[in-house]
């Protein structure tokens, strides 16, 4: 069973922005799939398994942006 978790992101504004929270989210063991739009900040991250909220908002950061557990 998949488990699906969203987030707010704040600081992205195009294209390269959701590549880059993309990238870095993607690095997390588990992850099936990930939704990122710019325009309404959503994060939308679909893995095997509970993610730790920390590792997925430590991907955010290093990424460089900001993001919060909705």
């Amino acid at each position: 069973m998949s488990i699906t978790t969203e987030y707010q992101v704040t600081g992205m504004s195009c294209g390269h922005c959701e590549s880059s929270v993309r990238a870095e989210v993607s690095k997390l063991a588990g992850v099936e799939s990930i939704e990122v739009n710019a325009g309404d900040g959503r994060l939308v991250v679909t893995s095997a398994s509970a993610l730790a909220d920390a590792d997925v908002l430590a991907a955010v950061d290093e990424a460089g942006y900001r993001a919060a557990r909705l």
